[in-house]
């Protein structure tokens, strides 16, 4: 999954104010600290779009890290084929 096109498509705004904010937030600053001080850089994207940006985010980051997870498992188990694969990246 494309964390980066998934969050563009839900939430309306444009591929480098998503990659501005991602690499923000990974640097360690709040969201009330982007949204006050790093507007020219976000493209003055509010508090409301920065705090769901930020849930979405980690939820999307947690959901693809669990989906390694279960293929890890099952190819350790030497039960995962082609087509299991192919659904679960589907998932």
């Amino acid at each position: 999954m494309d964390i980066t096109q998934k969050i563009i498509q839900e939430l309306g705004i444009k591929p480098w104010q998503v990659e501005a904010v991602i690499t923000l937030i990974d640097e360690g600053n709040t969201i009330p600290f982007i949204a006050r001080y790093r507007k020219e850089a976000t493209g003055a994207l509010d508090d409301e779009i920065l705090r769901h940006f930020d849930e979405r985010l980690k939820y999307l980051r947690s959901l693809e890290e669990r989906k390694q997870t279960v293929i890890s498992s099952i190819e350790s188990q030497g039960k995962l084929t082609d087509e299991l694969l192919a659904k679960l990246e589907q998932a």
